[in-house]
């Protein structure tokens, strides 16, 4: 049996495209990393955005509320590919930039002036906290009859 032997450096991504679309077809990288997971949770008192970010640090983060009432959440990275520390000689990089950007169109009980966000453990964390409802009892009053 002969078996050809690769000599060239292109051997790689060819590995990778056999056994990424040859082997798996129903399996895509692009759309399997396309964006993060995100829950929104309702409590009494407040809604609650989680958004994975394994990776980044809030310096990547970028979170906003519009003129229109939405909340914006932009994520983006970029790893420099002239970075003096890194001594690595890649044969393919593919993950060297990412982004992510959502819009969340904001209900009207929310104070927008009070949303605060977190990042823990590469998760960031809104909180949207709701105004407060007052309920209001009708004064009682005497109707004149004509």
């Amino acid at each position: 049996m002969l078996v050809a032997r690769r000599n060239s450096n292109d051997w790689l991504p060819s590995l990778f495209n056999d056994f990424f679309y040859d082997s798996f077809p129903a399996f895509t990288p692009a759309k399997q990393f396309a964006s993060p997971a995100v829950n929104v949770i309702e409590n009494e008192k407040d809604f609650e955005i989680e958004v994975a970010a394994p990776g980044m640090n809030k310096e990547d983060l970028n979170v906003q509320v519009s003129n229109e009432g939405e909340l914006l959440i932009t994520l983006e990275k970029k790893s420099d590919k002239e970075d003096k520390k890194d001594k690595k000689n890649y044969l393919r990089r593919e993950f060297s930039y990412s982004a992510y950007r959502q819009a969340f169109t904001l209900p009207d009980d929310i104070e927008s002036d009070k949303i605060t966000a977190q990042m823990t453990n590469g998760i960031l964390h809104i909180t949207l906290p709701k105004k407060e409802v007052t309920v209001k009892t009708p004064e009682s009053r005497r109707i004149e009859i004509l």
